[in-house]
């Protein structure tokens, strides 16, 4: 199917997206490497009027170390942060779970910041922001901007705290490094969108989990923090019957879609299955 007719600008700095936003409104729909808005277009499940394109814009690109952080542009691609020593070093959690997006192809244009502002429960990427702790710095009209952390930052099904008239322009991620990291994800197709996922980073001391980080894709209207669960694993034996007991819990207060055959409770045993392997292999057992 084609798309309905639509203007296409393309501004270069950010204070031209951002005026452009306000300028045209609802009727302005933001492109951040399209692996998500350009199929509903074709669909016609959207019909902007203006498409603003971020791809020409140097400052929401790259990846720079501030200190005890990571700073990610949001028009930074999967295959950048792949790419990157500083992630693998600092925030393996984050290339390990985009490592399973989809294919090399999409990784090359897609974004992460496109990716967290879409906000479907299936991605891969917000389980690991959660995770990890990352703040989301989003920019606004007349220069403002604010920092959000990635717990506020997913409101409900594809909805996130940007606002109207505003912009991701950043992730900041707070250096794990040293810690374990794995994402375990349950597909029944290749390159499909997780069923459920689960993202875990792990400190360990001597075979014993110091701490741990879990975030879970899918089980809910956004990706969800498992905090009682990471609470149970800190100080047990990094060993199958201890941390399959600490992770029982996972799935209770989930409320994860029911479209494989009407059971959810199907979702929810993955979860824990998934948790289990997944702390497991980030803790070196």
């Amino acid at each position: 199917m084609i798309p309905v007719q639509f203007a296409y600008l393309a501004p270069e700095s950010l204070e031209d997206a951002l005026a452009a936003l306000a300028e045209h409104g609802d009727e302005a729909k933001v492109l951040a490497g399209g692996q998500s808005l350009l199929p509903i277009l074709r669909m016609r499940l959207n019909a902007p009027g203006v498409v603003v394109d971020l791809g020409r814009i140097p400052s929401l690109q790259g990846i720079s170390d501030d200190g005890d952080h990571l700073v990610i542009g949001a028009m930074t691609t999967y295959a950048a942060v792949l790419a990157s020593e500083a992630v693998s070093a600092h925030a393996a959690l984050l290339s390990k779970a985009i490592h399973t997006v989809a294919d090399p192809q999409i990784r090359h244009r897609g974004t992460i910041g496109g990716a967290l502002v879409h906000a479907d429960p299936a991605g891969d990427v917000g389980a690991a922001a959660l995770a990890l702790d990352a703040q989301l710095v989003i920019a606004g009209q007349a220069g403002s901007t604010r920092t959000v952390a990635a717990e506020d930052f997913f409101e409900d099904l594809f909805t996130t705290a940007v606002g109207d008239g505003e912009l991701l322009t950043q992730i900041r991620v707070p250096k794990h490094t040293g810690w374990g990291a794995h994402y375990e994800k349950f597909v029944r197709v290749s390159h499909q969108w997780s069923i459920v996922g689960v993202a875990a980073t792990v400190r360990s001391e001597g075979g014993t989990i110091a701490e741990a980080r879990v975030g879970l894709t899918n089980m809910g209207s956004t990706p969800l923090r498992a905090r009682s669960v990471e609470e149970a694993l800190v100080g047990q034996l990094a060993t199958d019957e201890a941390v399959r007991a600490a992770v029982a819990s996972v799935a209770e207060g989930t409320n994860p879609p029911s479209d494989l055959n009407g059971d959810a409770d199907y979702r929810r045993h993955l979860a824990t299955v998934l948790t289990r392997r997944a702390v497991l292999a980030a803790a070196g057992a």
